[in-house]
């Protein structure tokens, strides 16, 4: 693909940086964005309920997707409860299980059938997509973030399991498939391709959205020139017998 015009899965950024989240809601590409405790602490994030205020004043239009942070069932329901009154466009993400590898099936589902819009994370397995589908409420919408970044990083091809995520989602036509933690921009084809809904992608990938369809001989040139550039900046030399 040549361009972006004929993209159908929605472009969501992820990242805990103000200025960042700032700049990508200008960009009318941007559907939503997601973050994470991770991120929020690289970032120096110290105030959770201040910080997830800031975004929601910066996107109030678009879907945002803030984690739980708690390892317990019931706190992680009364967490998930409380930020999902923060804002209409909130979905709350729910991993798939806690630190003891127990499923999160059971506290989804309470969640969807009180109209509670999750986004449930960290998913690796078909397993993992289908018994989560089944906790969904059919009228609630919803997200699955299946993790194919960190699936390709084991070696596997997130490809063949991602389009079978989306036939399975087929039966809850309110949840949305999410291809999270990409890894390079044609990622972004490939979720096109197989119908994933929504692609989430650090803003250091969605800025490479400027390079679809580059001329290759232009862009060949180029690189050449910056290897050229450089090696003259650093002063190397090569003296002939030496």
């Amino acid at each position: 693909m040549n361009s972006t015009s004929g993209l159908k899965v929605k472009l969501f950024a992820d990242g805990a940086d103000l200025v960042g989240i700032k700049e990508m809601y200008a960009n009318p590409l941007i559907k939503g964005f997601t973050t994470n405790p991770t991120l929020m602490r690289k970032a120096g994030i110290e105030d959770y309920k201040r910080f997830s205020s800031d975004v929601l004043r910066l996107v109030p239009d678009r879907p945002v997707s803030l984690e739980v942070f708690a390892d317990e069932f019931d706190e992680m329901e009364k967490q998930a409860r409380e930020i999902a009154s923060w804002g209409h466009n909130v979905n709350v993400k729910i991993p798939v299980m806690n630190t003891r590898g127990e499923f999160s099936g059971p506290l989804v589902a309470r969640l969807s059938n009180a109209g509670v819009s999750v986004n449930v994370t960290a998913i690796m397995t078909l397993e993992q997509v289908r018994r989560i589908t089944d906790c969904l409420a059919p009228g609630t919408p919803a997200i699955v973030s299946v993790f194919a970044g960190r699936i390709a990083d084991t070696g596997r091809d997130p490809v063949p399991i991602m389009a079978e995520a989306v036939r399975v989602m087929k039966s809850k036509p309110k949840a949305e498939l999410i291809w999270a933690s990409p890894r390079e921009l044609l990622n972004i084809f490939q979720a096109d391709a197989v119908g994933c809904h929504i692609i989430t992608a650090t803003n250091d990938i969605l800025k490479k959205l400027t390079l679809v369809g580059k001329d290759l001989d232009g862009y060949s040139l180029e690189t050449v020139e910056m290897f050229y550039r450089d090696a003259m900046a650093a002063g190397y030399k090569i003296a002939a017998g030496v």
